[in-house]
């Protein structure tokens, strides 16, 4: 784990030390956040914070990546193709941030325009996994210690399913100070702890990159949060999250540290679901389900440290339980 604590360090320090000058250039340029009129009333008072300040993370994360990786002399395809998925989704959620900001609404690219990119770029990571083997890839089921090999054909409809489902999961996550970046430190923490274990440098030094890049960000971030990481930070968290869990082969560990993105995703999906059915009821007060919580009287620290808790839990269960 030492080379995912000096990546985490690097990371740390990086991001920490840039926050100041990324949100003033943001401010600079007058990239505010634009509020949904149907959401919470109160989260108006949020409308013009700066966007797009996941850059500083990315930034942060990507040095300390490099860096780290030279220093200990332990950078590898594994991290460099992870943080290549990262950057592309977080290219994505930036194309989608400045057209938000053009239009001067909480609107950018359209569903389908994003959702044809982030397919494009789970194809490509997943032709770089394709080169990088030797044979047909695994996977790991957690609880029974059971791994099976797949057809490539298969894999690849699965593997671009999942990337591309975690993607908008995480970035559905990002909906109140500071929850996206919470809940995905202890899951970051558990991939560095799992990529030590089986020995995959590259996860553990990504992962470590990860962890601290995202401790930085929430000085600025945790609520009353001073810069929101925007699509650009979210997209690139979802393609971090998902690129550890395939280049470790266990993506079905997702179901258990990344239960929170899930069921963000579910409640959107069943809330919408309901919404038709009924003709206009809803199943929650409001969706994702954060808002749910919100609207029911919830703070939104009280929010974000018990969706945290869940997620160490959830890690800590995967590690020591679901793992072989």
């Amino acid at each position: 784990m030492k080379q995912a604590l000096i990546c985490c360090a690097i990371a740390f320090v990086i991001t920490a030390a840039i926050g100041p000058s990324v949100i003033r250039y943001l401010r600079k340029m007058k990239f505010g956040q634009k509020i949904l009129e149907i959401g919470p009333k109160w989260h108006m008072n949020k409308q013009n914070i700066p966007t797009m300040g996941g850059f500083m993370f990315i930034i942060g994360i990507a040095l300390a990546v490099i860096l780290g990786g030279l220093i200990t002399g332990t950078l590898s395809v594994h991290a460099l193709a992870i943080l290549g998925l990262s950057a592309a989704y977080g290219a994505v959620g930036l194309v989608d941030d400045y057209a938000k900001i053009k239009k001067k609404e909480n609107a950018g690219l359209t569903p389908r325009q994003k959702l044809v990119l982030q397919i494009l770029v789970a194809a490509v990571f997943i032709l770089v996994l394709f080169l990088e083997s030797d044979g047909l890839p695994s996977l790991m089921i957690p609880l029974t210690g059971i791994s099976i090999d797949l057809p490539w054909p298969v894999y690849i409809i699965f593997a671009a399913f999942v990337i591309v489902g975690a993607d908008n999961a995480v970035n559905l996550t990002d909906g109140i100070d500071g929850l996206a970046a919470s809940v995905t430190v202890p899951v970051a923490v558990f991939f560095a702890a799992v990529g030590a274990r089986i020995g995959n440098t590259g996860v553990t030094i990504f992962a470590g990159a990860l962890a601290g890049g995202l401790l930085g960000f929430l000085i600025y971030n945790f609520n009353p949060a001073k810069v929101f990481m925007g699509d650009t930070g979210s997209l690139f968290l979802g393609g971090a999250v998902a690129g550890m869990a395939f280049a470790c082969d266990m993506p079905l560990i997702l179901l258990l540290v990344g239960l929170i993105y899930i069921i963000e995703t579910l409640s959107v999906i069943l809330q919408v679901t309901y919404f038709k059915a009924t003709h206009g009821k809803r199943l929650f007060k409001m969706a994702p389900i954060h808002h749910h919580f919100e609207m029911c009287g919830w703070g939104e620290k009280r929010i974000v440290l018990t969706f945290t808790a869940v997620t160490i839990v959830l890690c800590l269960a995967a590690y020591f339980v679901a793992l072989p």
